[in-house]
This record gives structure tokens, C-alpha cells and sequence, in this order.
């Protein structure tokens, strides 16, 4: 089959013969000079910002100093610091109001003989006890404080012990 169109030698090929070549240039190894390729400086001084990327830019920024600092700085919402306050100021005054307690328990003439019946009542009866005995009642209150009843009877326990 011979080929017909322009820029192709007139030979006779065998019809199986798919290869084409071309008459009129020889075939050249000379390379083609690949652009020279951008330096990441280059490239950061050709972008240009637009408004969306830097409020896009600045959400994620905000959002992830907020994940951060909760989650790690320590950082509570102003609830959460509240009921920790709270807390530590009703502990504080139950501590300090146990000890007022142990102190009118060392005033009862019979307390050689009620530290033992304390210790052998079981834990979660020694408050009740230590109510009852009127020693959990405050100055100037009518009625005793089960918190501060619980916090003298571990302290007298600890103390006989």
C-alpha cells in the first residue's frame, strides 16, 4: 500500500506496515529546554490574597485557638468556674466548722466513753451520731450541718486512731 499525502516517502510497504515516516526531516535528538521550575519563595510572592481567603483564613484561626485553649490552656467557661468556687468555699467552711465540732466533743464530760461507741458504729452511721450528741450543732444554730457532722466524725476517728 503506498501512502498518498505530502511528507511521506513513496515506498512500497508490506500492508501490515502501520510505521509512517517522514520524508523531508531527519530525526533530531536535540532537547527541548524545560522551563526552569519555581522556588516556593517565587511562588508565595505571586499569590495574591483575596477578602474570602482571609476571613476564611481567620474563622479557622479563631475556631482553633478556642479548641486549644479549652481543651488544653485550661480555659472554663464562667459556669464552670462558679461550681468550682462554690465547691471550694462550702469545703472550706465544712473543714473549719468540723473542727469547732471536735472541740465541743473534747467539752463533753463523757467523751472517754462516746469515742468508742463511735468507733464502733459503721461509716455511714458516725454522722448520724456525732448529730445526734448535739456536737455538729454550730453556736447560735438551731439545727446540725450533716456535712460537718460527716467531716468531725472522720476527724475524731482519725484522731482516736
Amino acid at each position: 500500500m503506498e501512502q498518498d499525502r505530502v511528507g511521506f516517502t513513496a515506498e512500497k510497504r508490506a500492508d501490515n506496515d502501520n510505521r509512517k515516516q517522514k520524508a523531508s526531516e531527519p530525526p533530531s535528538r536535540v532537547e527541548q529546554a524545560k522551563p526552569k521550575q519555581e522556588s516556593l519563595g517565587q511562588r508565595w510572592s505571586a499569590v495574591q490574597v483575596t477578602k474570602t481567603t482571609v476571613f476564611w483564613a481567620c474563622l479557622a484561626a479563631v475556631l482553633l485557638t478556642m479548641l486549644l485553649g479549652f481543651t488544653w490552656g485550661g480555659w472554663v467557661r464562667a459556669s464552670t468556674a462558679q461550681r468550682a468556687a462554690d465547691l471550694t468555699a462550702r469545703n472550706a467552711v465544712v473543714s473549719r466548722l468540723a473542727t469547732i465540732c471536735v472541740s465541743q466533743f473534747q467539752q463533753d464530760p463523757e467523751k472517754d466513753q462516746k469515742l468508742p461507741e463511735l468507733q464502733a458504729a459503721s461509716s455511714y452511721q458516725r454522722g448520724s451520731y456525732v448529730t445526734e450528741h448535739g456536737w455538729a450543732t454550730m453556736p447560735g444554730e438551731e439545727q446540725p450541718d450533716r456535712r460537718v457532722a460527716d467531716a468531725c466524725a472522720a476527724q475524731l476517728i482519725q484522731t482516736a486512731q
